[in-house]
């Protein structure tokens, strides 16, 4: 019995300094591993040698499309319609009737008012022929010529509420739907129409102030609308005089063509807008690019290690970032692989 106890004691010993040697075995050879493998092996990565080349600075914006011209047409005066002169949808005249609002009672009114002035004209003459032979006095006189004068602003007034019964066009362009029909009783708060001139269209958008001193009238920009693969250009003819506070940013407006009525007012464009030409200019692509809490940085190639360089970023497009300062001609740009790499980690890089 206590030869078979002694039989399991020595199996037990000689399991257990196996295992023991096991595991020391393996922590020596992975500390053996990080201190002379792992740790030295060079990341590979791809990279570019940067260059110099001029740079057309474009900036990318969004904007919207208003019409040249725009206005809700209403009545001055209330009324009953009685003609309507224009068809829903279709171009108008500067100066065209539209419609018509009922001014029988205003006609009535003026027939009474021209009758009061011809007698008021004819009381200040007496009143003038009277004072000459000093029959009446100069007070008297005074009155019967302001009689005259308010019978006159009187029928004026009326002829003025009479003109406003045909509603004209202020300005050529396309009329839409119409709210109102013939024997509608209509007051000025009733919409009847609008009309918009789409002859030219505006474009209006916002700039970053950073680049409000390199936009100047005059300057032609290009814009595309969704829906359609045309490049349409447009001239910049006003410019907000101050920055907005809320936003910080320069609001421009430029005007564009539309004789062949493609563009609609309401869509949004997608703006380009020319600013200086960059010569000596530093782009990379954007993949080479780490954000970080206090800017941009890159990684460049310094004597087969990783160097991080702190850059100023600019204008960005799809591909590529305009860089203006930390890298310069020569440099290697290591464009593979950023995210993952450290400062001073050892590389391998591929040039293409």
């Amino acid at each position: 019995m206590k030869l078979k106890h002694l039989i399991y004691a020595l199996i037990i010993i000689v399991l257990g300094g196996f295992i023991t040697y096991r595991i020391i075995s393996n922590k020596s050879k992975n500390d053996e591993s990080k201190k002379f493998g792992d740790k030295d092996k060079p990341t590979t990565v791809t990279g570019i040698v940067v260059k110099t080349s001029t740079f057309d600075n474009n900036l990318s914006l969004s904007g919207s499309i208003e019409a040249n011209e725009q206005i809700e047409i209403h009545s001055e005066v209330s009324g009953i319609v009685e003609g309507i002169y224009f068809n829903e949808g279709t171009y108008v005249n500067k100066g065209q009737v539209l419609f018509k609002v009922n001014d029988i009672e205003l006609k009535a009114q003026l027939r009474q008012a021209v009758t009061k002035e011809n007698l008021a004209a004819e009381n200040d003459r007496r009143a003038k022929l009277l004072l000459q032979k000093e029959a009446i006095s100069q007070e008297e006189a005074d009155v019967a010529k302001a009689d005259y004068a308010s019978a006159q602003a009187q029928s004026q007034l009326i002829r003025a509420q009479i003109s406003k019964t045909s509603v004209k066009a202020p300005f050529s362009g396309k009329v839409g739907l119409r709210s109102i029909s013939p024997g509608t009783y209509i007051t000025p708060t009733v919409v009847v129409a609008k009309l918009v001139n789409t002859g030219k269209l505006k474009i209006t958008f916002s700039i970053p102030e950073k680049y409000a001193a390199q936009v100047q009238s005059g300057s032609i920009i290009d814009f595309t609308v969704s829906g359609s693969d045309k490049t349409y250009n447009a001239k910049i003819y006003a410019i907000e005089p101050e920055i907005a506070v809320a936003t910080r940013t320069l609001q421009i407006r430029a005007i564009a063509d539309n004789t062949d009525g493609k563009l609609f007012p309401g869509t949004f464009a997608d703006v380009k807008l020319p600013l200086n030409i960059i010569k000596d200019a530093i782009v990379v692509p954007s993949e080479a690019i780490v954000p970080v809490q206090s800017g941009k940085k890159v990684y460049i190639a310094n004597m087969g290690k990783a160097k991080e360089i702190m850059v100023d970023a600019a204008t960005r497009t799809d591909a590529s970032i305009l860089i203006l300062s930390g890298l310069k001609a020569g440099d290697t740009l290591i464009t593979s692989g950023v995210m993952s790499l450290k400062d001073e980690a050892p590389i391998k890089v591929k040039v293409k």
